[in-house]
């Protein structure tokens, strides 16, 4: 069906998300694309404009009023605030579809998410769901991210729902999804998920500076811990040392990936779940000062995790030359 489609946030993830969506609907169907950076829609046109329409709109109200699904992945609550709940600009804005269905891939806190879809569904704006992805950009540009959501299993009688499946199915992979039943549910699973991934993080960039230091070959490292209880997803995606894997992000010069500055949102939702609970998280707090330390390092900023490695004082293989470029202007290019 020739419907009409919005992306909202085009970033590292979203651009691959937003790409694999324009590739899998028909020809005829129109892709609105925003973000606050517009060169990134701009060149988004430019790259995939010939698969099928793609209109650059200037506002979430924009994108969502003619459109039958709305996917949006934000850095943060008040980010997807804006997005849903803004009176002038924001989706709740658009007009009235009962038939909309709003797939949010940020990761914020559980009771912001519950009240954005509440206000939505209060003024009949359709269907918004909390579907939050892992896998980071290599899945996204595969099309094959775990999708996390906070909503029931499809059903025939249940338009909203097949048509969630439908959209879902073209950034991640089925067999990968988790249909955990209620609003917000998506969420409280990625905040676990994500505990676990910046605190092993940390810890596998620490353990390889350690065995490194101590005189171990980083390659033979590797693969004593990825053939023992040290193996981690971590340590074989997202590996700290560079030209140990070729396909990781320091391999590239750390380029994101996931920001180094993001682990302590991430973290940081982790901590205050715990505490909800009467779960003290011992770990992520440990964690999260080395992370906001690195969040600081002009080496870490704006750059993949994984350089975490670089601010704790890993050793870098012998003859490497970083791939990563600092401009004059404080950001970061990347060969």
């Amino acid at each position: 069906m020739a419907e009409t489609y919005a992306f909202i946030g085009l970033g590292a993830m979203g651009y691959a998300m937003a790409a694999n969506i324009r590739k899998k609907i028909p020809s005829s169907s129109t892709l609105c694309v925003n973000d606050i950076n517009a060169s990134a829609c701009e060149r988004f046109q430019q790259e995939f404009g010939s698969l099928g329409p793609i209109k650059i709109v200037s506002s979430a109200r924009e994108a969502a009023e003619d459109s039958k699904v709305v996917i949006s992945i934000v850095p943060g609550v008040v980010d997807v605030k804006k997005v849903y709940l803004d009176e002038k600009n924001g989706v709740i804005a658009a007009r009235a579809d009962s038939e909309r269905v709003s797939c949010e891939c940020s990761t914020i806190d559980v009771k912001s998410t519950k009240e954005v879809g509440e206000a939505l569904m209060k003024a009949g704006r359709g269907t918004y769901v909390d579907t939050p992805v892992s896998g980071g950009v290599p899945a996204a540009q595969r099309g094959d991210l775990s999708v996390l959501i906070g909503h029931k299993e499809p059903s025939d009688d249940n338009p909203n729902s097949r048509r969630l499946e439908r959209v879902l199915g073209m950034i991640g992979s089925p067999s990968k999804f988790f249909y955990l039943h209620t609003l917000g549910a998506g969420l409280t699973a990625k905040i676990s998920n994500n505990y676990l991934s910046g605190t092993i993080l940390l810890a596998t960039a620490e353990a390889l500076a350690i065995g490194i230091k101590q005189g171990l070959d980083p390659s033979l490292l590797y693969q004593v811990i990825k053939n023992s209880t040290g193996q981690s997803w971590m340590c074989d995606h997202v590996m700290p040392v560079p030209n140990v894997l070729a396909h990781v992000p320091s391999s590239s010069g750390y380029k994101p990936g996931f920001k180094t500055q993001m682990m302590i949102k991430d973290l940081g939702l982790g901590i205050e779940a715990g505490k909800q609970v009467g779960i003290r998280p011992l770990m992520a707090e440990a964690a999260m000062e080395t992370w906001e330390s690195a969040s600081r390092d002009s080496q870490c900023y704006d750059r993949d995790g994984s350089s975490v490695y670089l601010h704790i004082g890993g050793p870098l293989p012998e003859g490497y030359e970083d791939k990563g470029k600092k401009k004059e202007d404080g950001t970061w290019e990347f060969a």
